[in-house]
C-alpha cells in the first residue's frame, strides 16, 4: 500500500489518497475541501477510486465527502456513528468557519472499533479513539505498519479537545491504550503537519510522553 498527501482547506488539512499497487484501486481519507486538487492527484496516478473512509466529523476532514462521493459514484465509510451530531450540523459550521456551501450526510456504513475496512487488496483495522471527537476512528495498516490517526495525535502535540463533545482525559486514554500497543516502529499520518512515529511520540512529546 502507499499513500500520498493531499493538503487541503485553509487549515491545511492532510487528505489521503491510499493506493493498492497490486490492483490499482483506491481510497480518499478524509476529504475536507479542494475536490479539484484531490481528484488531479488520483488522475496523475491513474487509480480507480474504490470508497471514501472518513475518521471523525469536523467540516475540514468531511466538507467534500459527500460531492465526491456523488462524483465518483463510491460509498462513505466513517466515522463511528457517536460523530452524528457533527455530521449533521455540517452546513452550520461551514458558513461559521467561511468555508463553500456544503451539505450534511450519512455515510453507507458507520464504523465502531474491531471492524476493517477493505480497498484493492489492502485491510485496515478499525480502532476507535475518542477524545478530539466522541465519534473519531483511526484506520491502521498492520502491513505497512502505518496509521492514519485524523486529529488523535500530531507530531510535538495532540488533538484539540475545546469543540463540542470534546474531553482531555479521553483523548489521552485513547492515545496510550489504543495507540501505543500498535508498536512504537509504527508511522503515523495526522490530520494536520508531517508524519512522526509512535516510538518518537513517546519519547519526546510533551503531552503523552512516558513517564
Amino acid at each position: 500500500m502507499r499513500a500520498i498527501v493531499v493538503p487541503v482547506t485553509p487549515f491545511a488539512q492532510n487528505c489521503s489518497v491510499l493506493f493498492c499497487e497490486a490492483t490499482g484501486k483506491a481510497a480518499i481519507v478524509d476529504p475536507g475541501g479542494d475536490s479539484e486538487r484531490i481528484l488531479e492527484q488520483v488522475h496523475q496516478t491513474g487509480a480507480m477510486v474504490e470508497k471514501i473512509l472518513v475518521t471523525h466529523g469536523h467540516l475540514d476532514h468531511v466538507a467534500a465527502v459527500a460531492p465526491l462521493a456523488t462524483e465518483l459514484q463510491v460509498p462513505i465509510e466513517g466515522p463511528h456513528p457517536d460523530d452524528r451530531f457533527l455530521l449533521e450540523s455540517l452546513p452550520e459550521w461551514c458558513r461559521e468557519f467561511g468555508f463553500p456551501p456544503c451539505r450534511s450526510f450519512e455515510p453507507d456504513r458507520w464504523l465502531v472499533a474491531g471492524n476493517q475496512v477493505t480497498f484493492g487488496e489492502q485491510v485496515l483495522d478499525v480502532l476507535h479513539c475518542p477524545g478530539h471527537t466522541p465519534g473519531h476512528l483511526v484506520f491502521f495498516h498492520p502491513g505497512a505498519r502505518l496509521a492514519i490517526v485524523g486529529d488523535v495525535l500530531f507530531k510535538g502535540s495532540i488533538g484539540r479537545t475545546d469543540f463540542p463533545r470534546g474531553d482531555t482525559a479521553t483523548l489521552l486514554a485513547s492515545i496510550r491504550d489504543r495507540l501505543w500497543p500498535l508498536g512504537d516502529d509504527v508511522r503515523f499520518l495526522p490530520g494536520h503537519g508531517p508524519m512522526s512515529t509512535f516510538g518518537t511520540e513517546r519519547r519526546s512529546n510533551p503531552y503523552v510522553r512516558d513517564s
